[in-house]
């Protein structure tokens, strides 16, 4: 009891016209991309109900497991790519809404940032992953290497890349660290976190295809195996 009325302790509530113009923009992209159908799905069959849940729980503890550089800087896995192929970039987008809410409450003390944080931790990453994944398929061969390789190990790479810059930016702009500070601190570790993010990924994808390829949202044997 003591532990938790120190972890509530240390929560601000404080508010800023910042976070509330995110979570405005937040509102509005979820209304522009919500996946009716998917979602539809979802609460119509038990089983897929089933996997939200497991890849929840997994993904909000990798979030959980994160390492403090300074105040509002923190470098952690973020496992968005294989939400994106399992579920689709669209509905993975909502899913990953719970890891940011226990993030910004417990790790960046700060819920109110939640928008913020949803923002460039989650909208960002994963619609450019999207974006690379689906000019892969169109414009590279379909092979299984090229969808593990291109599809999870480099978007996923994508993916921590695009985060930490994304969010690098926004604190440059808001608070006082200035670039040669977030340079020489946050952004050196791309390399030390997108390498392993991008083998996480990238062996989790090949697990799945090996003995669940069900699970994935739009992978087929036919696709990648059959000759056309």
């Amino acid at each position: 009891m003591q532990f938790l009325q120190q972890l509530v302790n240390t929560i601000s509530l404080n508010s800023n016209f910042a976070g509330l113009i995110a979570t405005v923009l937040l509102v509005f992209w979820y209304w522009l991309i919500w996946p009716q159908k998917q979602f539809s799905e979802l609460l119509a069959s038990g089983k897929k109900q089933s996997r939200v849940f497991i890849a929840t729980f997994i993904i909000n503890a990798l979030w959980l497991i994160n390492a403090s550089v300074t105040a509002q800087i923190h470098v952690h896995f973020l496992g968005l790519v294989v939400l994106m192929l399992m579920f689709g970039w669209r509905m993975a987008s909502i899913i990953a809404l719970l890891p940011v809410l226990f993030f910004a409450t417990f790790v960046l003390k700060q819920p109110l940032d939640f928008a913020l944080y949803a923002i460039f931790a989650v909208c960002v990453p994963l619609f450019v992953c999207f974006t690379f994944y689906s000019q892969c398929f169109k414009f590279l061969p379909h092979h299984l290497f090229i969808f593990i390789f291109f599809g999870a190990f480099i978007n996923a790479f994508l993916s921590m890349l695009v985060h930490i810059v994304s969010w690098a930016l926004w604190l440059n702009l808001s608070t006082d660290y200035d670039w040669s500070y977030l340079a020489d601190n946050y952004l050196i570790l791309i390399p030390l976190l997108g390498f392993p993010e991008a083998l996480l990924n990238g062996m989790a994808i090949t697990i799945l295809v090996v003995y669940r390829p069900e699970w994935l949202y739009d992978y087929s044997d036919r696709t990648y195996f059959w000759k056309q």
